[in-house]
């Protein structure tokens, strides 16, 4: 059964108003320019010259990065790299760039804290390789409906909006620890999370596992989603994979459920690599967004800008 949640521009805190395995951000990375390179007249250099001719990435095999590897492909930076990483590093070389106000290009997304952070914008994408915008969807095991239609009735219901995302995700970066923000959160919004648990029964300590990738937002969903469920007497293990592990566990059944699961762009291979071998319960979130970011202040605003 699919939800249905009204589309609108994503709020100013997350940059708009995003950052998915996700993912930490307080890691040490080097930005694309030193201290050093602070002397050279950036008026004379290009982007490319500016940056070292490198896009600043997250984990290999994610769906940004291979979009990004397209994008480098249609677009023709034949002499751009894109550097894998992590979540965590990829925000930590853009947090050192822009407190010095030095040129960075990353990969980025939304919703994602680093929008809340600090000022950016994405560079236009004219040929649209990124795709449009996405969607986050709840998936579950075949079989869960049947065999715990309790919990299956809450993951169904389980939506919510950037800017709650972004409250939590923020909460974490600040310091908090993911479950410490989590409760919170659904402390705070009392009204919300029972419209999810809202028919739902107590249990004594039923198992579930909900797999998700290590991106800042899924860190936050899935933790929202599981102190709502322990509020119900389960007893929720959170598993931590990489994207295709979160798939490839749902199908074969050592996991329940994901409320992490990008479409139609970014996890679109799993999906149909995969189909038939689980169930689609609608979309947990909507406005999302993926592309190539940076500060305001570098001055640039398209993808076809990087080739000049």
């Amino acid at each position: 059964m699919r939800k249905s949640l009204k589309l609108g521009a994503l709020s100013a805190i997350l940059g708009m108003g995003m950052i998915l395995g996700a993912c930490g951000g307080k890691e040490e990375a080097a930005s694309p320019t030193s201290g050093d390179d602070t002397g050279k007249s950036e008026a004379t250099e290009s982007i490319g010259e500016q940056v070292d001719y490198k896009i600043i990435g997250i984990d290999p095999g994610a769906g940004l990065m291979n979009k990004t590897a397209e994008v480098i492909k249609e677009y023709q930076l034949d002499n751009w790299e894109l550097v894998e990483g992590s979540s965590a590093a990829m925000t930590a070389a853009l947090k050192k760039a822009y407190d010095k106000k030095e040129p960075i290009i990353v990969t980025g997304w939304t919703p994602h804290w680093m929008f809340a952070k600090f000022d950016l914008k994405y560079l236009d994408d004219p040929k649209g390789v990124y795709g449009k915008d996405e969607e986050i969807h709840t998936i579950a095991r075949n079989g869960l409906k049947e065999e715990d239609p309790n919990a299956y009735s809450v993951l169904e219901k389980f939506e919510w909006t950037p800017d709650d995302m972004a409250e939590v995700m923020v909460a974490i970066y600040d310091g908090k620890e993911p479950e410490e923000a989590a409760k919170e959160w659904v402390e705070k919004h009392a009204d919300k999370v029972s419209t999810w648990t809202d028919g739902a029964e107590k249990v004594d300590g039923k198992n579930l596992v909900l797999a998700y990738v290590a991106w800042d937002s899924e860190i936050a969903s899935t933790n929202v989603l599981a102190e709502a469920l322990k509020g119900l007497g389960y007893k929720v293990e959170m598993l931590q994979v990489e994207a295709g592990a979160v798939w490839s566990g749902i199908a074969g059944g050592s996991a329940d459920a994901s409320v992490a699961a990008w479409l139609p762009t970014t996890h679109e291979d799993y999906a149909k690599q995969f189909e038939g071998k689980y169930e689609d319960l609608g979309t947990n979130l909507v406005g999302t967004k993926l592309g190539l970011v940076v500060p305001s202040y570098v001055e640039i605003n398209s993808i076809e800008d990087m080739l000049k």
